[in-house]
């Protein structure tokens, strides 16, 4: 089972890269240090990449040289800030890791995936996200879901999921406020996905 899980380096992705079994194992994320020290630990190949430039992406998937079964796409950002003083480095920032990271690990990585292989997404469930200062998180996460939607029709030989949890103890709650209660862990999100990989028929998108 080959695997490369984008992200790995942070709350979800990091508890994803523990709980999966440990074949052929990619490991990505942009902060070299942590990176490595996780890859170390797990026995895993570390690929550095900056999600927002799709020369990164390509990069990544030709230094992979087995074919993927599964893809877990678990970077995110969020930043939020009301309409009226929205910015253009947050504005991207967040779209690069929330839209164009999916967009290029899409066109790169689909190529890589065996036939019936799968490839998860985090997404956000839309009651959630709407609120004050949320609108460049909301609408990213609105249009890769529905860029997934059409992706399917064209990948139909692939399951592509789009993973909902409730709110989830990470870091993007930093400089947000309290994590609200009742968030779940990053482990038990991280369970929730290796089960449905590992024990379901696949599902285009699991709700937690």
């Amino acid at each position: 089972m080959a695997t490369l899980i984008i992200g790995a380096t942070g709350g979800i992705g990091s508890a994803l890269s523990r709980a999966w079994p440990k074949e052929a194992l990619w490991l990505s994320g942009r902060n070299s240090d942590t990176l490595s020290s996780l890859a170390q630990a797990l026995q895993a190949t570390p690929v550095l990449a900056d999600l927002g430039y799709e020369s990164h992406v390509r990069t990544l998937f030709e230094g992979i040289s087995l074919p993927l079964d599964t893809i877990v796409y678990a970077a995110g950002s969020v930043l939020p800030e009301v309409v009226a003083i929205t910015s253009p480095e947050g504005t991207r920032r967040t779209w690069n890791a929330n839209y164009f990271g999916v967009l290029w690990t899409l066109k790169y990585g689909l190529p890589k995936l065996s036939q019936g292989g799968r490839f998860y997404v985090l997404g956000a469930q839309a009651q959630l996200v709407t609120a004050r200062g949320f609108s460049q998180y909301a609408a990213s996460k609105a249009a890769m879901a529905r860029l997934l939607e059409v992706a399917r029709l064209e990948h139909r030989q692939y399951v592509l999921t789009v993973v909902l949890p409730p709110a989830v103890q990470t870091g993007l709650w930093d400089g947000l406020g309290p994590v609200p209660p009742g968030a779940l862990t990053p482990e038990h999100v991280a369970e929730v996905i290796v089960r449905d990989r590992f024990e379901q028929p696949g599902q285009f998108e699991l709700s937690i």
